[in-house]
């Protein structure tokens, strides 16, 4: 699957990728104890427009965290393919849900367990059968990939959906359909990872001692990037503002990545060469993720633990199968019933008792 002369680089790509998941992951749990501590305090809140967290250690050791996982991801994506690096992220959320439970207090139901383990067997089914991404070492090479037709009738395409939804849709439609500006932000989000791995590439070669700052290349794909991702962030806030976290995260890892696989398929061509197994593999393990993400913040609010299983299942049993109870159950439930019924009899009985006692 993977050569051996990309083993090195592709392993390397790999850690720092999931480096990347456990800063950020960990960066949100540093900075959330942090606020905490100033509310405690007493002090005015970030939701209210208060800037004490800036005097708040853990809340800038989350920033750092932060900043460290992004600086990890941005090198991962020159070592590994994008169609691994991507998928991987999931893995901070994974890391953000687990720490939580331990230092924040939330409980992780078990909807919230079986994401977690989907999303691990997801990730490292992924790992297994990442395709081998197509060697390129220079600014020269990638500059002839981006000029490939293919991926220019693909630019052009992201260009022209992302200007009618930006201009035309988001203005009607924003506001009401959730998916409106989780497309912008993940179309645009397949161009940001191609300048992101351009850029790493341009690094590489100017640790190397190459004169990296006088080819052109590097020049358009930085401002590029900072125009796609400031593009990211402002209509990703937009969904989170109006519409519900625990639907817009599931939604958007699954646009986000979708784009990347299909812009690294063909800008890449990391498909060429796969053998069928490996490409059930892969889609089979992003399948899996999407599946855990889901479980892991569409059900969080509903408190469900595996103690409440076995309680469940035998009231479905004998509501589906019309089982019928044990004697044991049926004392209970005539106890209950007669219980039940006494009480009513009482609260019945006393009214007119005081009713007959009045009227005398």
């Amino acid at each position: 699957m993977i050569e051996n002369n990309g083993k090195h680089d592709f392993y390397i790509g790999l850690v720092l990728a999931m480096s990347s998941s456990i800063f950020i992951g960990g960066s949100f749990i540093l900075k959330k104890k942090g606020l905490l501590r100033l509310a405690r305090k007493g002090s005015m809140r970030a939701g209210q427009g208060g800037h004490a967290y800036l005097k708040e250690w853990l809340w800038w050791a989350g920033l750092l965290s932060m900043g460290a996982g992004e600086v990890a991801n941005f090198a991962a994506y020159a070592f590994a393919p994008a169609t691994l690096v991507t998928p991987l992220g999931a893995l901070s959320v994974l890391v953000s849900a687990i720490l939580s439970s331990y230092f924040l207090n939330e409980k992780l139901n078990l909807h919230g367990k079986l994401g977690c383990l989907l999303s691990i067997l997801g990730s490292t089914v992924m790992v297994i059968h990442a395709p081998q991404e197509e060697e390129i070492e220079t600014l020269d090479e990638i500059s002839r990939k981006l000029g490939d037709p293919g991926f220019v009738v693909f630019a052009t395409f992201i260009v022209i959906v992302s200007l009618i939804m930006i201009f035309v849709v988001g203005p009607r439609h924003g506001q009401t359909n959730i998916l409106v500006y989780i497309t912008i932000c993940s179309v645009i989000g397949a161009l940001s990872v191609s300048c992101v791995k351009g850029l790493g590439i341009a690094i590489k070669e100017l640790f190397a001692g190459k004169p990296v700052l006088q080819h052109p290349l590097a020049w358009i794909l930085l401002p590029s990037l900072i125009l796609c991702v400031g593009t990211q962030i402002n209509y990703l806030n937009r969904s989170l503002d109006i519409f519900n976290t625990s639907i817009v995260t599931p939604i958007y890892y699954v646009f986000f990545t979708t784009s990347v696989l299909t812009c690294s398929a063909i800008l890449f061509k990391e498909w060429e060469n796969m053998a069928a197994d490996d490409i059930i593999g892969t889609f089979s393990g992003f399948l899996t993720i999407i599946v855990g993400i889901f479980l892991l913040h569409a059900f969080k609010d509903i408190n469900f633990t595996l103690a409440n299983l076995p309680l469940s299942l035998r009231k479905e049993d004998r509501d589906i199968n019309g089982t019928l109870p044990s004697p044991y159950e049926r004392f209970n439930d005539d106890e209950e019933s007669a219980s039940h019924v006494g009480d009513l009899q009482t609260e019945g009985v006393s009214p007119r008792r005081n009713g007959n006692l009045s009227a005398s």
